[in-house]
C-alpha cells in the first residue's frame, strides 16, 4: 500500500505545478559573473550572443556600457542592436534600455551589458536589473554581465578588501534567479600583465575577489539546487556547500566542537549553526553553563536556534533537514547522567541521520585524543566511560 503521509497535500502540489508554469513563461537568464574590472565578462557575453547566432537563435543587443575595445567591436558588428535611448536629468545624460522597442522586437534572446546601471528618476524602473526583470516576464531570453563588486550583499566584503565600494548594485536573489550563472575567471597575474593597471587591485586583492565571486557562485549554485529540491519535492541534503550544525547542552564540551565546526565551515566558505532544545527545570548551575555555551557560538559567529521541547532527535533532525546542515556536531558527559543525550538518544540520531555526516564526542575523550577531536561520523557512539 502506497505511504500516504509522504503524499504533498493539494496546496503544495498546486503551488509547484504554478511555480513550474511560471518558470516556462519566463525567459531564460544566463549572467557571467567577474571578479574584477577588465577580466573578459562584457567580452564573454557578446561572444555567446555571436555564438548563439551563427547557430540560428534570433539573438540581439539591447545595451552597450562604456568603451567598446576593437575586440568586442568586431562581435557587435555581426549582430542586431535595439540601441538605448539617451536621456538628461540634473546634468547627467544616461543610456536607458528601449524596453519598449524590445518588446515589438521580441528576440529569443537579447544581450545586457551594464546591468548594475541606474536609470533617471521618472523611468519605468529605477534599475537596469528590473529592466531584465521586464523583459524576462515578456518570455524575452537575457544574457547580462556584471562584477561582484556591484552584488548588493557583497560589498562590505568587497570594501574590505580593496577599500572602495561601487555606487551601483544589483541584489543577490537576481543572480538566484538566472537560469545559468558562469565565472568569467583569469589569474590575477593575466590581468596585471594586459598593460594599463590604472583602477586595478593589486594581486593580493585580485586573489580575494576572486575567491569571492567563486564563493558567491556556489552559492547560487547550492541556492538554485535547493530550489529544484523543494519544487520538485525532494527531500534531501545535497549541497554545494558545507552547513555544519553543532548541538548544544548545559554539559557538552562546546568549545571543541564550535572550533571546528568553524574551521571546517571557512574551509570550505559553508555556515556555522549551533542549536539547543529547551529544557524545564534547569538547575542555576545548568543554566548558567547553557548560556556560557550559546555566548560562545555567537562569539564563533554562529546562527543559534533555539528548538521547543518534543522529541529532541527529531527536534534536530527537523532543524538539519530545514537548514540543509550537512553535518551535524553533538557532544555528551558521562559523569552525570546526560539531561539530553545519553547512549540511546545520540545512536538513535545517528541511525536516523542518514542524509548526514555526525560527529559525537564525550569529555573523557576529549581529554585523551585532544579537545577538537570528534570520534564519531555516522558510525557508532563513543562508548568510553
Amino acid at each position: 500500500m502506497a505511504d500516504l503521509s509522504r503524499r504533498p497535500d493539494p496546496e503544495e502540489l498546486l503551488r509547484r505545478v504554478q511555480a513550474e508554469e511560471r518558470r516556462e513563461r519566463r525567459g531564460r537568464l544566463k549572467v557571467f559573473l567577474g571578479y574584477a574590472p577588465r577580466v573578459g565578462k562584457s567580452f564573454r557575453m557578446f561572444d555567446e550572443g555571436r555564438r548563439r547566432k551563427e547557430r540560428g537563435e534570433d539573438v540581439v543587443v539591447g545595451s552597450v556600457q562604456g568603451e567598446v575595445t576593437p575586440d568586442i567591436q568586431a562581435i557587435l558588428s555581426q549582430l542586431e542592436i535595439v540601441p538605448t535611448v539617451p536621456e538628461r536629468y540634473a546634468g547627467r545624460e544616461y543610456q536607458v534600455v528601449d524596453l519598449a522597442g524590445l518588446f515589438r522586437r521580441h528576440p529569443q534572446f537579447c544581450l545586457i551589458d551594464g546591468l548594475a546601471s541606474d536609470n533617471p528618476p521618472g523611468s519605468r524602473n529605477p534599475q537596469r536589473w528590473q529592466d531584465v526583470e521586464n523583459l524576462l516576464g515578456r518570455g524575452i531570453g537575457v544574457i547580462t554581465a556584471v562584477n561582484v563588486q556591484h552584488i548588493r550583499e557583497r560589498q562590505d566584503d568587497v570594501a574590505r578588501v580593496t577599500g572602495k565600494r561601487a555606487a551601483y548594485s544589483v541584489p543577490e536573489a537576481f543572480l538566484i534567479e538566472a537560469d545559468d550563472i558562469e565565472v568569467v575567471d583569469a589569474p590575477p597575474e593575466a590581468l596585471l600583465g594586459r598593460g594599463d593597471q590604472t583602477g586595478l587591485p593589486d594581486a593580493r586583492q585580485l586573489a580575494e575577489l576572486r575567491e569571492l565571486a567563486l564563493v558567491l557562485a556556489a552559492n547560487v549554485v547550492d541556492r538554485q539546487l535547493q530550489g529544484y529540491l523543494t519544487s520538485h519535492g525532494i527531500a534531501a541534503t545535497w549541497g554545494v556547500q558545507e552547513r555544519i550544525l553543532v548541538c548544544l547542552t548545559p554539559r557538552s564540551n562546546a568549545a571543541p566542537m564550535l572550533n571546528s565546526g568553524r574551521r571546517n565551515a571557512r574551509r570550505f566558505h559553508g555556515a556555522l549553526l549551533a542549536a539547543y532544545v529547551e529544557q524545564e527545570n534547569l538547575s542555576p548551575e545548568d543554566r548558567r553553563k547553557l548560556e556560557t555555551n550559546l555566548d560562545l557560538a555567537r562569539e564563533f559567529e554562529a546562527e543559534v536556534h533555539c528548538l521547543k521541547g518534543g522529541d529532541l532527535v527529531d527536534a534536530i533532525l527537523a532543524l538539519a533537514r530545514e537548514q540543509h546542515v550537512t553535518q551535524i556536531f553533538l557532544g555528551h558527559t558521562q559523569r552525570d547522567k546526560p539531561r539530553w543525550f545519553s547512549r540511546s538518544p545520540i545512536d538513535r540520531l545517528i541511525e536516523e541521520a542518514a542524509d548526514f555526516d555526525v560527529g559525537a564526542a564525550c569529555r573523557v575523550c576529549a581529554r585523551i585524543w585532544g579537545k577538537s577531536r570528534l570520534l564519531v561520523r555516522r558510525t557508532k557512539a563513543c562508548s568510553r566511560a
